[in-house]
This record gives C-alpha cells, structure tokens and sequence, in this order.
C-alpha cells in the first residue's frame, strides 16, 4: 500500500468541499491570517495606501488593460482540472486490476422440472444467472457514461486500490501504484495552492529592515514558513529577527 497516495487521496476527499465554498466566495484581499501567500503579500507591503488604491483600480471593471484573474474563476479551473486528472487516472487503473464479471451462464430452455435432479440443475442455473448479474453490476467497478463522477468519487475509487479495499478487482501492481501517487500528490498541491492552506516556505525578495547598531539595516534575507494550520512566521537569517501576525516578535 502507497501510504503517501492514500494520505493524498483522503485530502483530496475532505477538502473538496472547501473548493466548493471558495468557488462562490468573493476574492480575498491580502492580509495577515490568511494563510502563507497571503502573509508573505502582506510583508511585501510597503506602502499600504497605495496598494489598497492599486488594488482598487484592478478591481473596476471599467479600467483599460489586463487585470488579475477572479479568484473564483482560478478555483473553477483548479477543481476541473482535478477532476480530469483522477477520473482519467481511474479509469487507467481499473484497465489493468479490474476483473471481468462473471460469464452468464447458457440460457437452458424452458421446461417442467419432472425430477429432483431438473429442480437441482434448474436452482443451480438460476444462482449462477443471478451470481453474473449482480457482479456485473456490482457499484464498487468503475464505470461511467455520460457525466463524469466527481472528483470526490474519483479518488475514493482510487483510495480504495491503493488500500486494498475488497471487491472485483486484481491487485494494484507498483507501476499503476506509483502513477496514482503522483497524480494524487499533484492534485493535492493545487488544491493546498489554491485554498492556500499546504505548509511551505518561502523567502522574500525584500532584505531585512531591521537596524543594526541604529545605523545600518541588517538586509539578511528573510524566510517565511506556514500552512497547514500553523500561523505563518517570518525570520531573518542574518540577525536572527522574527515576525508572526502580530508583529515584530524579537
């Protein structure tokens, strides 16, 4: 079993309705507490009345000239493209580890069963009749027509591959293992990039401001680290210095 697959896979599942709630939310504007692209946008900062009236202009739809995508819209192409990638990832699997169903069995005419032996054949005909009727139809096989499943589906079908879970399927061998974990890590990468929520670490192209001796500012290169729940921090590898949400910590 793929550990990291399956961890990916069951992200994807349980933060899927937060794409779903950010997709009719309105585009957020950058700050403190929201997240690490968000915090590093805010130290970027150094003239906040010019940039909020920067931002105003990119937000007036009568302004002449390229403006950044809706938040919405880049929300919308992530989910699509997600859900291309584990539907088709899915379906390639279930080529090489799901089984055929059961053969029907040959139609028998229609006859009186005169003997304990016709009633015999007759009940063992209609078992396996049913037998190759309810495997083919069995809802854990991958199948679809029409509209294809939602990406929770997707990866809850390929969830249970990676697990071993029960049903009329092979064992998933190394090849197909390794190609859903790269397809589940990087579905899990643009939903944390998105939703801005998967730690990470960055380093911002503005030097330290602090003052050394009162006189010359450190300009040591400062590193962000966030995500994944944790408030986002700021640190100068020069001289040691920290930022959190609140402020200058040290």
């Amino acid at each position: 079993m793929s550990t990291s697959a399956a961890a990916d896979l069951r992200t994807l599942i349980t933060t899927w309705p937060d794409l779903n709630d950010a997709l009719g939310a309105p585009p957020v504007i950058a700050g403190f507490g929201r997240g690490l692209s968000a915090y590093m946008a805010a130290l970027e900062e150094t003239d906040l009345d010019a940039a909020a009236e920067l931002r105003a202009l990119e937000r007036d739809p009568a302004q002449i000239g390229i403006r950044p995508i809706p938040m919405r819209l880049q929300v919308y192409e992530t989910m699509r493209t997600v859900q291309a990638a584990l539907t088709e990832c899915a379906a390639a699997v279930a080529e090489h580890v799901q089984r055929a169903p059961i053969s029907m069995p040959a139609p028998r005419r229609a006859a009186v069963a005169k003997t304990r032996a016709d009633r015999v054949a007759w009940d063992d005909h209609a078992r396996r009749v049913h037998a190759a009727q309810q495997d083919a139809m069995d809802p854990r096989r991958w199948r679809y027509t029409g509209t294809p499943p939602t990406a929770q589906y997707a990866a809850l079908w390929l969830l249970g591959r990676v697990t071993g879970a029960p049903g009329p399927f092979r064992p998933i061998q190394p090849a197909q293992q390794a190609h859903v974990a790269a397809v589940a890590a990087e579905a899990r990468h643009r939903v944390e990039r998105i939703l801005d929520t998967g730690a990470a670490e960055a380093v911002l192209t503005r030097p330290c401001p602090r003052m050394i001796h009162t006189v010359f500012p450190c300009e040591g290169t400062i590193r962000v680290y966030g995500g994944a729940g944790a408030s986002p921090l700021a640190n100068c590898s020069s001289c040691g210095g920290i930022w959190t949400e609140l402020g200058a910590a040290a």
